[in-house]
């Protein structure tokens, strides 16, 4: 006889114990879902997830630190996820992020299958388990002031540090983030930029020319950090 496809792998993050434990409840009383972790800190569960994939994601949306949508917003391909809110308000950003489903607290057995069911029909579409996920996402979302604003890779001119802040520089605005520059290098898809200098993080589409080691974009002058200038010269030159 076949055998049984195996269940699909969660985690569960919430910074509420309680919500933990009732969705862990539901997870082993649904047969297609195993539990392989919870945290209560979407910090932690950020690691977690880069070095042990997995296949579907229970995640708060407001926690301490980093919120639930902060956390997606590291992932170019997150794993599924069914978001788990106190609120109806963060439909919208729902469906931003291409998520299965959102569950409101408190969370009954019968809703929580209904959005397992769902997770299942997408896995089973897709017929792979989780893995590391590639850089193929063209956006990511970013915390400006108390709002996630949506950024597009393929307009973004040139990220430049600026204290405890960077400004992330398009056609149409430069946003204010609070964030840092390393912060950025990991979240944005290498293909498409590269480490000019301590200060800055350029897009490859928009260099327009290169002349006293300085990137021109957009006419402003971008310096190449000697510690950087191997690795740009070696970029510039696969084109």
């Amino acid at each position: 006889m076949p055998s049984s496809p195996a269940p699909m792998r969660c985690l569960i993050v919430d910074d509420d114990p309680l919500a933990v434990q009732i969705v862990g409840n539901c997870i082993t009383n649904t047969p297609f879902l195993t539990a392989v972790g919870h945290y209560h800190s979407a910090v932690e569960a950020a690691e977690h997830l880069r070095t042990s994939p997995v296949d579907l994601l229970f995640l708060d949306v407001e926690m301490p630190l980093m919120s639930g949508l902060e956390l997606l917003g590291t992932f170019p391909n997150p794993p599924l996820v069914v978001l788990i809110t106190s609120s109806k308000e963060y439909a919208v950003a729902a469906f931003e992020f291409s998520v299965v489903d959102y569950l409101v607290k408190p969370i009954s057995y019968a809703r929580f299958l209904k959005a397992a069911q769902k997770a299942l029909d997408q896995f089973s579409s897709t017929g792979t388990e989780a893995e590391p996920a590639p850089d193929s996402a063209d956006f990511t979302f970013v915390k400006v002031d108390n709002k996630l604003v949506k950024v597009l890779f393929d307009e973004v001119r040139y990220v430049e540090a600026l204290g405890d802040y960077v400004h992330i520089v398009t056609g149409q605005s430069k946003l204010i983030v609070y964030s840092t520059m390393r912060a950025v290098e990991e979240k944005f898809p290498p293909a498409l930029f590269v480490r000019v200098h301590r200060s800055f993080i350029v897009g490859l589409k928009w260099i327009q020319a290169i002349e006293d080691n300085a990137i021109i974009i957009d006419q402003k002058s971008i310096p190449i950090g000697q510690t950087y200038l191997r690795d740009v010269t070696q970029r510039l030159n696969k084109f």
